[in-house]
């Protein structure tokens, strides 16, 4: 048994390892290592073999299926390019500002030949409200599909932009070439996955200098526009 929960609690450390005597317990976050790799250790996987843990899972095909249903539910026309794009994150502290996530949309769809999809979860509802009201251009939501259709969403995407949120490292264990925003106290928790960039914005206001970083990574990850237009 392994417990990421209770390491500092020594009396729920002491009647967990009487009953599962080798039971290892340890906290969630390790230190100045990211996570993943404080989670690993824990476990007593081998780091200096971590590129073996960092592959993406193999969808099953009738995800991709689900995830296609969904989009063309909300306008699809099953061929242009995706850019699924999360606003929402479970604490305020986490949310870029709407302002930020419209301005990208500004610079990208059209110059890359994308079609926005904005994802809206159970908890998002304000924070697409938000994204809406200021990105005027075409965009399709998403409005709380169930997880197996977003997996199969974002398998179906060609690039995805979110701040720090589950749905951000589900984008990442599906393979999704991803975007993720994080504020610089959670910078630990960014994603063990190779084809996730992590870029660290403030979420009090939209910085112009922030604004850049995510434009040209997200730009890096959507590459060239459909009619063979090389990103630059």
């Amino acid at each position: 048994m392994v417990s990421w929960f209770g390491a500092r609690d020594a009396d729920f450390v002491r009647r967990l390892t009487a009953l599962v005597p080798d039971t290892i317990v340890v906290p969630s976050v390790g230190g100045e290592h990211p996570v993943w790799e404080h989670l690993l250790a824990s476990v007593r996987a081998p780091i200096d073999d971590a590129a073996r843990w960092r592959g993406p899972i193999v969808p099953a095909a009738s995800l991709a299926d689900d995830g296609r249903r969904a989009l063309r539910a909300a306008g699809w026309d099953g061929r242009a390019r995706l850019l699924v794009v999360h606003p929402g994150a479970g604490g305020a502290a986490k949310r870029w500002p709407a302002e930020g996530f419209a301005a990208v949309l500004e610079r990208l769809v059209s110059e890359r030949a994308l079609v926005a999809a904005i994802h809206q979860g159970p908890a998002d509802a304000a924070a697409v409200r938000a994204l809406r009201a200021r990105f005027r251009g075409p965009a399709m939501v998403l409005d709380e599909p169930s997880l197996p259709s977003l997996a199969g969403v974002l398998v179906c995407a060609t690039a995805y932009l979110g701040n720090d949120s589950g749905v951000s490292h589900l984008a990442a264990a599906v393979g999704t070439p991803a975007v993720v925003l994080f504020i610089r106290d959670a910078l630990a928790w960014q994603s063990w996955a190779s084809h996730v960039q992590s870029v660290v914005v403030s979420t009090a206001s939209p910085e112009p200098g922030d604004l850049d970083r995510v434009v040209r990574t997200t730009r890096g990850l959507v590459g060239e526009r459909c009619d063979g237009t090389p990103s630059g």
